[in-house]
């Protein structure tokens, strides 16, 4: 196994990235807040002024602050597609409500007195707005400010999910990687931005306005001047790829590609739940993607032959902890009848029946099983329960939905799944841990991320299909004390991909063909 730098020694290997993505984080904060700023506070104005709107408008702010943050970015890509902009809509989006509701609350918190007082001394209504009420609204307004701010930097970091950048890469890259180092390296810069903002707006809230002003509007070009660092992702000439978090840290992704093929692509980071589309709608040139995926066909795309080889076998099995094998024995039997089942293209098949047609998993699940005579009504037993968990992709679920059936056909035992579950390192920690029982793994996976050996073991092993699954079953077993059972019969490798039409167009078919074509 490698020896792991320190998180300090990481963080510093890692610092110009780091710093890149910190300027991006502001910049996604900021820009949004900012338009916040500008539309909430003359809303709360307004609503302060007509009560009976104030129902309406703080209803529908209340309403989008509800909505959960990864759904809300997925609302923006069909409208603005991926990378900062809907990013940038929907943390605005998240950032009215404490804007809209302090203003309002704060300016109907001024003393009625007060206001008839101003209007004796002659004030208009507009100058004892901005003379009185306002100045007085302040330590309430900045206090909504101060919410929306730090409510921005933590849900900034999802904004990596749709290729926005920020720290979310680093985040998303470690719970991918098993790599709890790549994960606190953008976690605690990202905790440390929400202390430093809230502290500074604390600071703020004290001084009276006059110096308020002073202080506000220099901050405020300074940080819009920073958040046009970003600018340059929004806007790109030349191809552009999209890759995962996970795809940009492995050894037999984008690291490996760069060294074997010297590939020197502009990328962005993105989740695979909207790469493919993203790819589609013609916003990224390039994906990382999976070579049983059924958005491949659903979506007209090539995939480019690995003419150096540098993409592992990932042959799919179940990976069972040990102890579940020793307390139920008539487990192992049961998981072992998919063995050899499913070929790449019957598995591209059922992928596509879920990504395109938009069948569940658990019909596609039952139809296969009873075209190769597997399938059986469940017996409803109690012996026991086995909790089945996946990763966030189809595939996942369908062979989830396969072994919950046959467990419940052929034992007596219940079962109980927890699908959906992210990134290898939280499948994975779940099944050390005792709280999953089983899910389906790659043997690639299994020796890059979890075992992570050196550079000459990996190219010993990753040559020979065989050779590659023996070793990591030898490997998590005598670790781990957990069992690789037979695999199922289907290699879902990486792979990268382009429009059918563009990779034709550009005489591209292989990665060498790739890397050519952008010198």
């Amino acid at each position: 196994m490698q020896e792991q730098p320190t998180l300090w020694a990481f963080m510093q290997q890692q610092s110009d990235k780091l710093l890149d993505q910190t300027l991006q984080h502001i910049g996604l904060t900021f820009i949004s807040l900012l338009i916040a700023v500008l539309i909430g506070l003359p809303l709360g104005i307004a609503i302060a002024r007509k009560e009976k709107l104030s129902g309406v408008v703080l209803g529908f702010a209340g309403i989008l602050q509800t909505i959960p943050s990864i759904a809300l970015l997925g609302f923006m890509i069909p409208l603005f597609g991926i990378g900062p902009k809907p990013a940038i809509i929907a943390l605005f989006l998240y950032a009215l409500l404490p804007v809209i509701r302090n203003t309002y609350t704060g300016i109907r918190g001024v003393d009625p007195n007060i206001r008839e007082a101003a209007q004796g001394l002659g004030m208009s209504s507009r100058q004892s707005l901005f003379k009185v009420e306002l100045p007085l609204a302040m330590p309430v307004i900045l206090a909504g400010i101060r919410t929306a701010t730090v409510i921005n930097v933590g849900v900034a970091t999802l904004a990596a999910y749709i290729a926005a950048g920020g720290l979310g890469e680093f985040i998303f890259g470690g719970i991918s990687l098993n790599n709890t180092k790549m994960i606190l390296a953008g976690a605690i810069p990202a905790a440390l931005l929400a202390l430093l903002f809230d502290f500074l707006l604390s600071r703020l809230q004290r001084l009276r306005l006059k110096k308020t002003k002073a202080v506000v509007l220099p901050l405020i070009c300074l940080l819009t001047l920073s958040s046009f660092y970003m600018l340059p992702a929004m806007y790109h000439k030349g191809l552009l790829a999209g890759f995962t978090p996970e795809f940009m840290g492995r050894q037999d992704g984008y690291p490996g590609l760069r060294q074997y093929y010297g590939l020197n692509i502009r990328t962005v980071v993105i989740s695979d739940a909207v790469m493919y589309q993203a790819a589609f709608e013609k916003q990224l040139d390039v994906i990382s993607g999976y070579s049983t995926d059924g958005r491949i066909k659903a979506f007209d795309l090539v995939t480019l032959a690995d003419d150096k080889g540098i993409f592992p076998p990932y042959y799919a099995a179940p990976i069972v902890r040990q102890a579940v094998l020793d307390q139920y024995p008539e487990l192992e039997g049961t998981l072992e009848k998919l063995a050899g089942q499913i070929n790449d293209s019957m598995m591209t098949e059922l992928n596509y029946r879920a990504d395109h047609e938009h069948q569940s998993p658990e019909r596609i699940a039952a139809d296969f099983l009873r075209s190769r005579g597997l399938w059986r009504p469940s017996r409803e037993g109690h012996k026991g329960t086995i909790r089945i968990g996946s990763k966030i992709f189809a595939e996942q679920y369908i062979l989830v939905s396969m072994y919950s059936m046959l467990i419940k056909g052929y034992t007596d035992l219940d079962v109980a799944t927890k699908t959906g579950l992210g990134g290898t390192k939280i499948c994975f920690d779940a099944l050390t841990n005792g709280q999953l029982d089983l899910y389906p793994e790659y043997t690639g996976t299994g020796l890059l991320v979890m075992l992570q050996p050196d550079a000459k073991t990996v190219s010993r092993f990753t040559a020979n299909k065989d050779t590659l699954y023996h070793f990591v079953k030898q490997a998590f077993q005598q670790r781990y004390q957990i069992r690789w059972l037979s695999p199922i019969g289907f290699n879902n490798a990486y792979a990268l991909m382009m429009r059918r039409e563009q990779a034709k167009a550009l005489g591209i078919s292989r990665i060498s063909d790739l890397v050519r074509n952008l010198r």
